[in-house]
């Protein structure tokens, strides 16, 4: 096999999700109960070897006008019909890419959702792609991670399209003159001041007056989004006054939200309110225009909602008693993982943890409303940290290490059957990735939710890896590598030879070994009998450790890298497009 360039060994653990998925097996591991006939019966499905493809394309079979075609049927399949959305049926076999809004190319410092997203959702139709998957889409704080925001219903407002404003006259052009950004990393402390003073722009102009047809629409989204929107604005604006710090810190009424001190607080930041409002109506009307551009060229959207909220938001701040606090409001638990393989304190992750006796008591109402605000957006959601459904590592919230834990029930069944009898259909994705028992995929496979399968966790030798395709069903979502995982160029430059020669050997078995690791792993993952397929862009362009989006437990530098339109070439995304019409992954059955 000639798998070359540059491929590294992934980071094992995903320390800011827990992930523990490339450790050791042995005889009483419990990742997986399907019997071995079950996964024999499967290996033939769905194969499409190296060979095959090369010839395929030698008789001319594939080619660009073929899929074109292809996709122009599927779009009006999909506009005509509706959408074939997790859980997947048999017959389904489709294939996208992961990339975070923050990542794509912009003159403005970090990407958006305006031109240059309807842009890249071009370019995902012309190359057959019938998902995009971004990371969540929340106002970041600590550490700008998108897995600690703010709020659960609030959007970033840095995604805001500059572009668009000025489109709707609520900016001019010169308000948002662009100074030098770097065009391949987020400078986060530029660019937030930036967009800072264009929304602030933005606000003034449609308080003078600027497109007063707006009005009306603003009153009303403000009155449907109220349950959640007026306590965030608040919140954030409260943030500003005492600059940054953790609510915590804030006056003991504002802690405490003695209704008279929130209602003068309320007066006195009335302006900061207004502007945080009229942001987020501006953030949503421009992500529904991204959406209805996605749904017309076929391409459906991933969202990722995380599973624990971040100890200094609006979440906590707004609803302490869904969460198990003291009388002080601080956290008496807080999340994390056992000692393992990789760590024998196991980790801390400090976020509180939910009350779900008290969530269960209101029918898990919060909940819900935080599935529904995310699904205004996305046609999907993955679910972070799936097991925490199940069950989830408390830690008292004093203990300097997570030793001292323990396994506390989560709401299992119950919440999902609350969720199907408020919103129908479970538009979701199992992040089913760590330390994962049996009852956790007995949840999983109750409510008939797709699982997540990472190929750079699949070669450690072992045949009964969840992770290999041999051991794949149908109803799976297969990846190269995640967010948390270095790029499979990456990967394979650090690989120790024994997995590097595992790889190998499997690849060849397979039929789709040659050429460079990336391609290598795309090829796998969209031979699969996985209903769907995805790989970071950074593997659709082979890149390498430069382009790694987060390195977990690492402080800062984090979630800033971003492509560049020389970056999107031609070539990358017809042999893409080659490679999905091959493997018959057009997103229809």
């Amino acid at each position: 096999m000639g798998l070359s360039g540059t491929v590294r060994r992934g980071t094992p653990i995903a320390e800011a999700q827990g992930l523990t998925t490339a450790e050791p097996y042995s005889a009483d591991r419990t990742w997986f109960s399907r019997s071995p006939r079950r996964v024999r019966d499967r290996r033939w499905r769905g194969r499409i070897s190296g060979e095959e493809c090369a010839g395929d394309r030698e008789r001319g079979v594939v080619n660009v006008r073929f899929a074109r075609r292809a996709m122009r049927s599927h779009t009006m399949s999909y506009n005509g019909e509706r959408p074939r959305l997790p859980p997947f049926p048999p017959d389904y076999r489709a294939s996208g890419v992961l990339l975070h809004v923050t990542s794509l190319p912009s003159r403005y410092g970090v990407g958006d959702v305006g031109p240059a997203a309807l842009e890249w959702i071009d370019r995902l139709r012309d190359a057959g792609q019938a998902w995009w998957q971004a990371l969540p889409l929340g106002p970041t704080g600590y550490g700008d991670s998108p897995y600690q925001p703010q709020s659960s219903f609030a959007g970033n407002e840095i995604l805001i399209s500059p572009d668009w404003l000025i489109e709707d006259g609520l900016l001019r052009a010169r308000d948002v003159e662009s100074r030098a950004f770097s065009a391949t990393a987020v400078d986060y402390d530029a660019v937030i001041p930036f967009k800072r003073r264009a929304l602030e722009a933005a606000s003034a102009n449609f308080r003078a007056g600027v497109r007063p047809d707006l009005r009306g629409s603003f009153e009303a989204f403000c009155a449907e989004h109220g349950h959640w929107l007026e306590d965030y604005a608040l919140f954030r604006a409260l943030k500003r006054r005492y600059e940054g710090r953790h609510y915590l810190e804030w006056p003991g009424e504002l802690v405490e939200r003695v209704p008279a001190a929130l209602a003068q607080a309320g007066r006195d930041l009335a302006s900061e309110v207004e502007q945080i409002r009229f942001a987020q109506f501006l953030l949503f009307r421009q992500a529904e225009r991204l959406k209805a551009h996605a749904h017309a060229n076929g391409v459906r959207l991933i969202g990722d909602l995380p599973f624990f909220v971040s100890p200094d938001s609006s979440d906590v701040w707004a609803n302490p008693e869904l969460f198990l606090l003291d009388a002080h409001h601080r956290p008496r638990f807080v999340a994390g993982v056992p000692p393992d393989y990789f760590s024998s304190d196991g980790q801390l992750w400090g976020n509180p943890v939910y009350d779900w006796d008290a969530l269960r008591r209101t029918g898990y109402r919060w909940c819900i409303d935080r599935l529904r605000a995310l699904l205004v957006h996305v046609d999907a959601i993955r679910l972070d940290h799936f097991r925490g459904f199940a069950g989830a590592w408390h830690v008292p919230a004093k203990a300097s290490t997570a030793r001292s834990g323990q396994w506390i029930p989560g709401p299992g069944a119950a919440f999902f059957s609350a969720v199907q009898k408020e919103l129908g259909a479970l538009r979701f994705i199992a992040e089913d990735l760590g330390l994962i028992t049996p009852d956790v995929h007995a949840l999983r496979d109750q409510f008939h939710l797709p699982g997540t399968r990472v190929l750079q966790f699949a070669f450690d030798g072992h045949p009964d890896n969840p992770h290999l395709p041999d051991n794949y069903v149908v109803n799976a979502v297969v990846y190269t590598g995640t967010h948390d995982n270095p790029t499979t160029r990456g990967w394979y430059e650090d690989l120790p030879d024994d997995q590097r020669r595992e790889l190998r050997r499997y690849l060849e078995r397979r039929g789709t070994e040659g050429g460079e690791a990336a391609s290598s792993l795309i090829r796998l993952a969209w031979s699969s009998v996985a209903a769907l397929a995805i790989a970071p862009l950074q593997d659709v362009l082979n890149l390498g450790k430069e382009a790694r989006m987060n390195v977990p437990g690492r402080a800062g530098a984090n979630w800033r890298w971003r492509c560049t339109e020389e970056m999107l070439s031609v070539s990358a995304f017809e042999w893409l497009q080659e490679l999905t019409t091959a493997s018959h992954r057009g997103g229809a059955p």
